[in-house]
């Protein structure tokens, strides 16, 4: 990821609708991590996604 050690993470206040919270709360307990985690989880991905390239390519 980013450089720098993986344990310096940031804070970062995030407001989500009930619906997402709840969608995103079952999500993270079929996969067994914490919704905090699912969202981190998430984000990497797209970001990982993001570097590939337009999905044409």
């Amino acid at each position: 990821m980013a450089a720098g050690k993986e344990t310096d993470k940031k804070q970062l206040l995030l407001r989500l609708s009930p619906t997402l919270w709840r969608e995103l709360a079952a999500w993270s307990e079929d996969e067994f991590r914490s919704i905090n985690g699912q969202i981190e989880y998430l984000l990497s991905e797209c970001v990982r996604q993001r570097k590939k390239g337009p999905k044409g390519e």
